[in-house]
């Protein structure tokens, strides 16, 4: 599976982005798809999850839960991450990963849990 992170630019604090990421393949009932950031001098991050098992459940880190909204839609092979309320501090490259497995919520948070990763796509907050 590859993976093609887009969608990410420069705006003022308070302002919106839209991310992107495409997958070459369709996505299985039990696939995960995550987002991760890194920002400079420091480790990646996770940042949201979605798992579709049945229906979908979400997993959100404590610094973008109420912020940020993760989506994914399987007929177009695509997830997406709506930032809102942007922070100088949400300033990082930002990753999409997946995994065709189910994973618990602990597992869902780990960088190491996830296979496929996109190349990044770099979100840059103003103050």
């Amino acid at each position: 599976v590859q993976l093609q992170a887009s969608g990410g630019g420069l705006v003022q604090a308070g302002g919106s982005l839209r991310l992107s990421c495409a997958a070459s393949e369709r996505p299985f009932g039990s696939y995960v798809m995550g987002w991760f950031r890194q920002a400079p001098g420091k480790e990646r991050e996770f940042v949201a999850a979605i798992r579709r098992s049945g229906g979908s459940s979400y997993v959100y880190s404590d610094s973008v839960k109420g912020r940020f909204t993760i989506s994914r839609d399987d007929a177009k092979n695509m997830m997406h991450l709506l930032m809102n309320n942007l922070k100088p501090e949400d300033t990082a490259i930002y990753y999409c990963a997946s995994n065709p497995r189910y994973l618990i919520t602990s597992q869902v948070r780990s960088e190491a849990s996830y296979e496929y990763w996109g190349q990044g796509t770099q979100v840059t907050v103003s103050s």
